[in-house]
Parts: structure tokens; sequence; C-alpha cells
């Protein structure tokens, strides 16, 4: 089993930089209400102001915690009206809601409104919740903010300067969850794990098309989530804060998944896979949301209200907080008990949720550059009218549970997440030979263009078989019955969407590393076909239904070599194995 330690360094109090912020520390006013909502605190300014907060507020703390690429360490600042740190002590009495900014620092809606709703916090000019503990990643994405510019978000409707999309090693670290290529990423599950958050909420800003929102939510897919926690997310909590926001005067609307093309006919929702900041978080249930304010609405509005939507969102969690707690323990209590596990999920277009949507009428015109169709929606014509949403999804694959994986040793870059993600495993003790169930990769497809670092797999399909394995000491044993048994299983089952084979991580098994020499195998083919009859047979029949192996005299010749005892076992053979209840490698789990 693997160790675990995390640093925590308070940070000097009396801290400097060039572009320290010029205020009344006693007003704790912010830059982007210094400047009327046209622009955003740079990075520097952001820690200075938390720093300032955490001098003059004993319910402030704010820590460092690991590193990213950027070379800054991430910083996590918590406010807890009691003034107690202790996230141990405070999960057995209180929920803990993390808000997460600035993972693409060019849409610093969040930024802003955190630091509004921090200050707010403890200079007490709103309520103080009594069940909840309220902490941040203040910038997550620290070397896209440092990339600062006024171009990159060429759409966007200011602020006037902002950070980059991509980290300093150009990563999208909101497709870097699962597969961890970042600094940032290891922290964040560093931090993740020492808070064990009830809610995670992921403020950004997004475009596809026009409409009347300013905001619009993304909660983490319901069905995915399942059970009565899924219940509770799309029939309670989705609910209360769509109600409580138009209580304020804020219309909000589901996040509009389209692109270039106008909502009027309806859309689908977002599908969170694990990749996502809230399909990750979601793999140890815990309620998430994408905040997404509309890049083309004003910089100040939608700072206040995804401030706004904070406050109701801390709001509910704090009366909802006993519920939640239940239905969180609950469900990490069921899945540890679950025998079959949905792998892959498809949209169900039986249902549909009918939604009054607020839009712009949309026309289609020739373009004046292209002499084209180009779509423009008109603002002087704003309509309301009930569209179709389809929220619910279906899972498309399901597997039976494992009671534990085999790993080769040897895999460190798979060992490394899992340890980083608090997976219990232990070592094989002594060599032996056991009967395992093994996956033989039959097919999958390859994206041809590069994809965060990365030409990740697809449609991968497997064969099961029972097999006898050499078993080395210092292989790895990894239960699934644990509290991470949905990460487990979405990263080592290799036909989800993101398993670490999806993502790469076993490359090196689809090589073929040796062959046969067509002119020397020749004879040694002909005495295998002569010494197995059914071989040969199989042989004569494939030759008589496919004309192109029939003329083919190398794929012949192949053929024979892989249906031979000359084939290469370690070539499609996943060096992941299933131990499963009653085998007799199970004996493995006993202690």
């Amino acid at each position: 089993m693997k160790s675990h330690y995390l640093v925590f360094l308070l940070i000097p109090f009396l801290f400097s930089c060039k572009d320290s912020i010029q205020q009344d520390e006693k007003t704790f006013s912010t830059i982007f209400e210094d400047s009327n909502g046209m622009q955003t605190a740079t990075y520097d300014q952001v820690i200075e102001f938390y720093l300032l907060l955490a001098r003059e507020f004993p319910e402030i703390n704010v820590q460092t915690i690991g590193d990213t690429d950027s070379g800054h360490p991430l910083h996590l600042v918590t406010y807890n009206p009691n003034a107690d740190f202790n996230f141990q002590k405070i999960r057995q009495e209180k929920s803990i809601v993390l808000i997460n900014n600035g993972i693409h620092p060019g849409e610093p809606d969040g930024i802003d409104a955190t630091m509004l709703l921090f200050r707010n916090l403890a200079q007490k000019r709103i309520d103080a919740p009594k069940n909840v503990v309220v902490t941040s990643i203040p910038v997550y994405n620290i070397g896209g903010m440092l990339n600062r510019n006024s171009t990159s978000r060429v759409n966007q409707n200011g602020p006037e300067t902002y950070g980059f999309r991509g980290n300093a090693q150009n990563y999208d670290l909101n497709r870097d969850f699962i597969k961890m290529d970042t600094r940032n990423a290891y922290t964040f599950v560093d931090i993740f794990h020492l808070l064990k958050p009830d809610i995670f909420i992921d403020n950004h800003v997004s475009n596809g098309a026009d409409y009347q929102y300013t905001l619009t939510h993304l909660f983490t897919q319901h069905n995915k989530l399942g059970g009565e926690l899924g219940n509770y997310l799309h029939k309670e909590l989705m609910p209360s804060l769509e109600m409580e926001l138009q209580k304020n005067g804020l219309d909000i609307t589901p996040y509009v998944n389209v692109f270039n093309r106008p909502p009027d006919d309806g859309f689908s929702q977002f599908m969170d896979h694990p990749r996502y900041s809230t399909g990750y978080t979601s793999l140890w249930n815990t309620l998430g949301m994408m905040v997404e304010t509309h890049m083309l609405k004003p910089y100040k509005p939608r700072v206040e209200s995804t401030y706004q939507l904070l406050r109701q969102m801390v709001d509910i969690a704090d009366r909802d907080y006993e519920k939640i707690k239940s239905l969180r323990t609950k469900a990490n209590e069921s899945a540890l008990k679950m025998k079959g596990f949905p792998l892959n999920w498809v949209l169900d277009t039986t249902k549909v949720t009918k939604l009054n949507f607020k839009g712009f009428t949309a026309d289609t015109l020739l373009s004046e550059l292209t002499g084209m169709p180009r779509l423009r929606y008109d603002k002087t014509k704003p309509f309301e009218k009930e569209i179709p949403y389809r929220n619910h999804f279906y899972p498309k694959d399901t597997i039976e549970v494992p009671e534990a994986y085999l790993l080769k040793k040897g895999w460190q870059k798979v060992i490394d997440r899992l340890a980083a993600n608090d997976i219990d495993y232990f070592e094989v003790e002594k060599d032996t030979l056991l009967s395992v169930e093994s996956y033989h990769i039959e097919s999958y497809k390859t994206y041809s263009r590069p994809y965060e670092g990365h030409y990740p797999h697809y449609n991968t399909q497997v064969t099961k078989s029972q097999i006898e394995v050499h078993v080395q000491k210092g292989d790895y044993v990894i239960p699934t019955r644990q509290e991470g048994i949905r990460y487990v299983l979405e990263t080592l089952e290799p036909e989800a969407v993101d398993s670490f084979f999806n993502w790469n991580f076993f490359d090196t098994v689809l090589q073929q590393k040796e062959g046969f020499s067509p002119y020397v195998f020749e004879d040694l083919a002909l005495r295998i076909l002569e010494e197995n009859a059914f071989l040969k047979d199989s042989f004569e029949l494939k030759k008589a239904k496919e004309k192109d192996f029939s003329e083919n005299w190398y794929a012949q010749l192949e053929w024979i070599y892989k249906n031979s005892q000359y084939r290469e076992p370690a070539h499609l053979q996943y060096p992941v194995y299933r131990i499963v209840k009653g085998s007799e490698a199970a004996f493995l789990l006993k202690d």
C-alpha cells in the first residue's frame, strides 16, 4: 500500500509584489470593483487580496499545497466562521464546498466573483453559513493566468485583459483530471482528497450560440451520478438553484450545448466524462457543477451573476447539508456493493424535458465576406418558447465488477496515478501461477490528430477469457471494494471512454515485437497445419469464404503464425487482469 503525505506551508503574511493592490486594507475593494467591472485582477493581486483578508480575519485561512507546471504553488483559501481549519474534523460536522477558478484564465469571472464572496463573508456583509465551510482554489491555471493578453478570447465581451486557456505546458487543464499529465492535476487531487468536498463548483465562460441568459449551469449528468444522489441533484438541487436565482431577478438555463447553430430546435445535456473536472469529482460522489456565463454579455453582469450563483449554492448547501452528507454516505456504501458498473453512456432520445427558453431570433444570411450562408442573431427580436431538452442518458455497456485487478509491475505511470488518488493496493509477496480473467484487445480506433498531448483511442473492443498467468513478486493487486471504486473501474476497464488504455498508457502492447521470415516460416506453417486438423480446416474455410485472404500469401502465413504456439503472447494482451469472486486468485484478497 502506498504512503500519502501532504505538506502545508502557511504563506507569509508580509507579501510584496510589483503590482500590489492600491487600496485601504479595511475596505478590501477589488480591481473588478475599482474599474467598474472593466478589469479582472492579476495573479499577484488575487493572492495578495486573500493574504490581506487572512491577516485581518481569523475566519480566512490561506495555504499553499503542492506545485504547478508554472513553478508557482497552488493555493487553497478557506472560510470557516469557527476559524477551525482541521478538515478531518470539519467533515464530521459540516459540509464542504470547493470552488475552482481560473482553469481557463481567459474566463476569469469566477476569480473576481469568489474574491467578492470571501470578502463579504469575512466582513459579514452577508450571513455566514452555519453548516458549510467554503473553500476555493483562487487560480488553478497559474501559468495561463500569467500569460496575460487581450486578444485570445476573440469574441468575448470583456474584461480588458485576461489570461490564456493553455497552462505552462499548453495543456487544457479541464481535460487532464484522469490522465494527469500536469503538476497542476497532481496537486488538485491532493487538495480534493484532503477536503473530500460535498459540492464542487468550477467557474467558466462559454458561447456556442446567442441567447438572453447571462448564466447557464452544467451539472454533472444525473443518470451517471446515479441513485438517490443523482435524483437529488436533478430534482432538488438544480431546481432550487434556478428558483432562488429567479427570486433575485436572475434567469438561468442549462448549458446551451450547441455550436454555430441556433438552439431553437432544442439541445442535449453535455456529458461530463472523467477527463473533465465534474466528471472526475463525481467518481467520489461529489455533487458537481460548472458555471458557464455567456461571453457575449458584458463582464460586469457576468461576474455579478456568478457571485449570486455562488451565494445561492452556499445557502442551499447550508440548508440541505444533512441530506447531502447522508446521500453521499449511502452512495459510497452502495458503490461498494454494486455487482455491475455502467461504462459508456448514450443519450436517451425517448425522454425529453420541456425547457422554457429565452433566445433571440436567428436568421441565415448571405455573408458579405464569403458569399455563402452565415448565421446571425437579431437581438431586437427576443423570444420565449418551449423547446426540447434531452438530459437523460442510459448505459450502453455494463461490466461485472471484479473483486480486484492484477497489474503487472513495470507500469509505473499507472501506479503513480492510482497512488495520487488514494487508491489502496498491495504487492504480491511471491511468484505464483494463477487463473485470472484476461482481456485481449480485439479492435480500437485512434484519433489522427493530437489531443491534449495524446492520440487517444476510442471504440475499443475486447474479448474476455480465463487464462493462467505467471504472477511475480512485486506485481500489484488493486481491490475494487474501496472508496475509489468508481475511479478504479473507469481507469482500468479498457472499454471505458477515459480509461488509461484509451489515453495511451498501454500502447506498447499494441505493437508486435517479434515476427517471422516468410521464406523460412513457409515450411513450418505447412507442418503446423498438417499436425492440427482443426486449424487446417479453419484455414481452408477462411480461404474459401474470403477472396482477399485467398489471394494474399502473406496474410495466410500471418494467420497461421498468430494461431500457432509461436504467436507473441504480449501482443494485444491487456496487462491488467481481473480477479473475480470465488476464483482461485481471490485468496490474494483474504488478508
